[in-house]
């Protein structure tokens, strides 16, 4: 698996390794049952905090695309493929909409429409 971080960069690093471990999901390199490596040992490969990196699993899990257990890891969840792709495309769809100046309300409505 390959992660990477810009300290550089404006966006967190926690969401910078959320976002590439839920397109890796959306891709299927990540494939359900998959364990992801301990955030101890993510955190040291990436020379960040643990915590970071803990932060970034929350994130995943919160999305739905992980499990986290104690003592068994974390866990790339069965659906997680299809809503880590669904949920690629809607952050997509909403950069999109912010440049073309909508906001999120209008868009809100626009996919209520097409319902």
């Amino acid at each position: 698996m390959l992660v990477t971080v810009d300290a550089a960069s404006a966006e967190p690093l926690y969401r910078q390794i959320a976002s590439q471990l839920r397109s890796a999901i959306g891709r299927g390199e990540l494939p359900p049952g998959h364990r992801l490596p301990p955030a101890r040992e993510l955190a040291e490969a990436l020379g960040v905090n643990m915590h970071t990196v803990l932060r970034a699993y929350g994130a995943l899990r919160d999305d739905g695309l992980v499990e986290m257990r104690r003592r068994r890891g974390v866990i790339v969840r069965r659906s997680g493929d299809t809503r880590a792709r669904l949920i690629e495309l809607v952050r997509a769809l909403r950069a999109e909409a912010s440049r073309q100046g909508v906001p999120l309300p209008e868009l809100k409505r626009l996919l209520e429409d097409l319902a």
